[in-house]
Parts: structure tokens; C-alpha cells; sequence
């Protein structure tokens, strides 16, 4: 099974061209773009490994939704993108953040 990474922001744009850009990583993506799409993802996918808050999103809204996700999900570490590197910077911020938290984990020794 691949690591699930739950990303956000603006719809469709975060999971659309994110996820089509960055197909050939093993990871499963899932995308939200408001506060009950959040809560959703949250509670239905219980094999969310990371969350990824693009740069396009409001400072009180993604400061709304850490609290969300730190309230259901306190096992989640949150990245949260800076806004200096534009949306062309969302593709490999992603990149590097999958690439060095889940990718890089040791594989699961078959008992």
C-alpha cells in the first residue's frame, strides 16, 4: 500500500495537476480545499500519513485548518508552503516534502 498524503488548497489545481505531475512517486493523493472537505478526508481515511497547506490559502484559513487537523489528527505532521516561491513552487515543495518524510522511511521488514 502507498503512503497517503491528504494536500490543500485550491481546487483543482492542488490535487489535479499536483497528483498528475507527481504520478510516478508511490503515494496515494487526496485533496481538500475547505474546512468540511478537511474534516471529511480526516475522518474517512484513517491511512493519511502527512498533510501538505499550499501557499494560495488565507493566513486565518490555514491557520483554521492546522487547528482542525491537529484537534482529529494530533498523530499528523502538517507542512505548510510558503508563498515567496509562488504556485510553481507547490510541485516540488511536494516533491521534497514526500520525497524526505515518506520515502525515505526504511521498508517494513516481511515477517
Amino acid at each position: 500500500m502507498y503512503p497517503v498524503v491528504l494536500l490543500i488548497g485550491r481546487l483543482p489545481h492542488v490535487i489535479g495537476n499536483v497528483a498528475e505531475e507527481l504520478s510516478h512517486l508511490p503515494i496515494e493523493w487526496l485533496g481538500a480545499h475547505d474546512h468540511p472537505e478537511v474534516v471529511r478526508q480526516l475522518e474517512t481515511e484513517p491511512r493519511i500519513d502527512c498533510v501538505i497547506i499550499s501557499g494560495g490559502l488565507d493566513d486565518k484559513i490555514r491557520g483554521d485548518l492546522i487547528g482542525i487537523i491537529a484537534t482529529l489528527r494530533p498523530d499528523l505532521c502538517i507542512h505548510i508552503k510558503d508563498r515567496a516561491s509562488g504556485p510553481e513552487g507547490l510541485v516540488p515543495f511536494v516533491e521534497r516534502v514526500v520525497g524526505q518524510e515518506l520515502l525515505a522511511r526504511p521498508l517494513p521488514i516481511a515477517v
